[in-house]
């Protein structure tokens, strides 16, 4: 079970952000508008966890890299289920964007 809790989350598997930043992937703040405004990282996108489903045609297409971030993990987490749910093959998690911020040059 917690494997599985994991895995929805998106704490699977280590992948290498500063690859698939260098491929261009789209990284999505789910923060709230207020939190991305006190800072965040440099190109991201900012689309609240809440409004990702309404936002949809935001994204190019399904097979694009694409990385959520927020404050912690947990809502990118859930911003990356949701997208996974609605056929996005290549999401992945970057956890806080201050720990994913590390990794764009």
């Amino acid at each position: 079970m917690i494997q599985a809790l994991k895995s929805i989350l998106g704490f699977g598997p280590k992948v290498d952000m500063t690859e698939l930043i260098k491929k261009g992937a789209m990284i999505v703040d789910v923060r709230s508008k207020g939190e991305y405004s006190s800072g965040h990282i440099k190109g991201s996108v900012n689309i609240p966890v809440d409004q990702v489903s309404s936002n949809l045609k935001k994204f190019k297409s399904k097979d694009q890299i694409i990385i959520t971030c927020c404050a912690s993990g947990m809502r990118s987490g859930s911003a990356k289920h949701f997208l996974k749910s609605q056929g996005y093959t290549n999401v992945h998690n970057g956890g806080s964007w201050t720990s994913l911020n590390r990794y764009v040059k």
